[in-house]
């Protein structure tokens, strides 16, 4: 049984007095800090509009601020390529997958660390398409070997070409930007139809604290001009980019991505937008970013509070660790933080599945325990069922003191659906599990992977392809 898209936000970090302050503090940036904006396009938007402009720096009133947010359509469908792996982000709705741009992987056989390659990406694609929990696929790595000036084309095909799931993944090029879309619509058909049903999206990060890159804000009116789903997210890191305490860092969040939403709405009204965060701490002994802080979890989960007062679909982060190796120190770093953010209702969850060693690193073995933490935290999400059937007073009755509820047809009725049922946990007693090997759930997880990759997988139809190698330069087949 698949959970995912369930309804949750139980877990609630902020009151409601502290959601309006936040909220207040935020307005008063905007109208008393402002906001650099480096791309000259997109400073006319905001000017045009009716901002107060100070050579880059621009300020926007509240009210105007709250009206193009409200512009933002309050859900948005991101779409599969078959309709079980269609997800609609907005309200407390919950969805898992991956994300990042690692730079290396842990090598499956050797165990050592190597940079990533493009092939590495398709067999991280094929691997996700046969892990049922992992809800999407947003491209988790960076092709070492792939040009730059090729690379989103050959990232985005890699993910289209190997996994059904929706795919979605940052962007380095404008020329990236078009070659992408241009793909796409091929698949989709036309150029309507992709628009209907995307089934890419892309993501655009502000710079913390209060900065717009000249080319990211162009790539942003591309993307908005297009009308392909685009996620918006900031990346403040407490003590560095942003105050030191949680709440500080959630109004520089809060603004940094803001301000993308309003400018989406601006170029393009009702633009699929999606507010973000990428928030964490800093170790400031010697500023690295960590990715397994419990502080990740609350900061996210906090914004997904903040999400639903702007009732915007939300891209949360969750499920890193800062491990370097599949270990303890990993899996209670990854639980966490992804617990916490499926509990207060975040929309999309991404990172949550492969990453390590401060996001730098993706493996294959954590792919596969994360799609159980995952499954288990959806079925946290999910939580516990009370009527007349699940209370089971008749039953009982009728087994009385004493008596027992293994062979009752009610347990038979249940017993699937109402446990989660693990994919990787070991649960035989000691002699069974020595008799096996003795494997732990690193060794287990890696011969899952092996199963699955040697399997026969899923890939686009072969008249597309062709379409797709003839028509796109710099494809790497």
């Amino acid at each position: 049984m698949v959970r995912k898209g369930l309804e949750s936000g139980s877990y609630k970090p902020l009151s409601e007095d502290d959601i309006a302050q936040i909220h207040d503090t935020s307005m008063r940036v905007f109208e008393e800090v402002g906001f650099q904006v480096n791309s000259e396009k997109a400073l006319a938007f905001f000017q045009d509009a009716g901002a107060k402009v100070d050579g880059r720096i621009l300020r926007l009133p509240r009210e105007t601020v709250m009206e193009f947010i409200a512009r933002a359509p309050s859900e948005v469908t991101l779409y599969g390529r078959h309709p079980e792996h269609h997800i609609t982000l907005g309200g407390a709705r919950v969805y898992a997958g991956t994300g990042g741009t690692a730079l290396h992987i842990i090598d499956t056989q050797s165990g050592e660390r190597r940079r990533a390659t493009l092939h590495d990406l398709k067999q991280i694609a094929r691997l996700v398409e046969g892990l049922d929990n992992i809800h999407f696929f947003l491209l988790p790595t960076y092709p070492n070997d792939v040009p730059v000036e090729d690379v989103d084309v050959n990232r985005f095909f890699a993910g289209l070409d190997n996994t059904s799931k929706h795919i979605m993944g940052g962007v380095y090029t404008p020329q990236g930007i078009q070659n992408v879309i241009r793909m796409a619509e091929i698949i989709a058909g036309s150029a309507d139809k992709l628009r209907q049903e995307p089934f890419i999206s892309m993501i655009i990060c502000a710079i913390s604290p209060l900065k717009m890159d000249r080319v990211y804000g162009d790539m942003i009116l591309a993307i908005a001009e297009a009308g392909i789903p685009i996620v918006v997210p900031a990346e403040p890191l407490c003590g560095a980019t942003s105050p030191v305490t949680l709440a500080g860092n959630l109004v520089i969040q809060n603004v940094d991505s803001l301000i993308g939403v309003c400018l989406t709405q601006l170029v393009n009204p009702s633009t699929p937008a999606i507010y973000g965060s990428v928030a964490s701490n800093t170790d400031l002994r010697d500023l690295k970013y960590i990715t397994g802080a419990i502080e990740m979890g609350l900061l996210n989960a906090a914004g997904s509070q903040m999400a639903q007062f702007y009732r915007l679909p939300f891209y949360a982060t969750a499920g890193m660790s800062d491990a370097k190796t599949i270990d303890a120190q990993c899996g209670y770093e990854s639980a966490l933080s992804s617990l916490l953010c499926a509990l207060a209702g975040a929309n999309f969850i991404h990172d949550a599945a492969g990453l390590l060693d401060f996001a730098l690193s993706v493996s294959y073995e954590k792919y596969v325990a994360d799609n159980e933490i995952i499954g288990m935290v959806m079925r946290a999400v999910e939580g516990i069922r009370v009527d007349e059937d699940s209370l089971a007073f008749d039953l009982i009755k009728e087994v009385g003191p004493g008596g027992h509820f293994v062979s009752a047809r009610h347990t038979r009725k249940y017993m699937r659906t109402e446990h989660y049922q693990p994919t990787l946990s070991e649960r035989e007693n000691f002699e069974e599990w020595e008799a096996q090997g003795r494997k732990d759930a690193g060794a287990r997880a890696r011969e899952r992977v092996e199963e699955i990759l040697a399997a026969s997988g899923y890939h686009l139809p072969h008249e597309v392809r062709k379409r797709i190698l003839e028509e796109i330069q710099g494809i790497i087949d």
